[in-house]
């Protein structure tokens, strides 16, 4: 069984903005073989070490402007003006996978949860919480279906995933 790496990031602090941790959170208590859990604020260069032992990695974050209840994309490397700032966007961090290795980084996934309170102090909005039941299911679809090629018919669909 190919190792999957779930990395879920956002500031729980901020509302919506705990999406991506809140749903490793759910589905950590899986307990599933073969799956990783990270959770973080935000995406660093220092990250690229979690990306080396696995064999496929699922970013999960909230997101205010895509569809709802979410989007399911695989991304590529892309080297871009978050490159060398603190917090990193995936595609720049699987492109500097390839610069610290050498080679590629594992086929690399995002999940973009929608999100639309993220004020400092919020609690998850009710909208957000619903849109979280769908990507929890999704993510537990794609863990039991570990097929490269099913991740990617599911990733071209299209924008939202219901």
């Amino acid at each position: 069984m190919p190792k999957l790496l779930l990395f879920g990031y956002g500031n729980p602090g901020r509302g919506d903005d705990a999406l991506g941790p809140e749903l490793i959170g759910n589905i950590a208590q899986l307990h599933l073989a073969g799956v990783e859990y990270q959770s973080d604020m935000q995406l660093q260069v220092e990250h690229v070490t979690d990306l080396a032992a696995c064999d496929r990695v699922l970013f999960i974050d909230a997101d205010m402007s895509c569809t709802e209840p979410c989007d399911f994309s695989e991304i590529s490397a892309e080297k871009d003006g978050s490159y060398t700032s603190h917090a990193m966007t995936p595609a720049a961090l699987i492109y500097a996978y390839r610069q610290v290795y050498g080679k590629d980084a594992p086929p690399a996934f995002l999940l973009r949860i929608r999100g639309y309170n993220f004020a400092l102090g919020d609690p998850l909005s009710g909208q957000a919480a619903a849109n979280l039941d769908v990507a929890t299911r999704l993510v537990r679809e794609l863990c039991g279906d570990t097929s490269l090629q099913r991740w990617r018919h599911l990733a071209n669909k299209g924008d939202s995933v219901a």
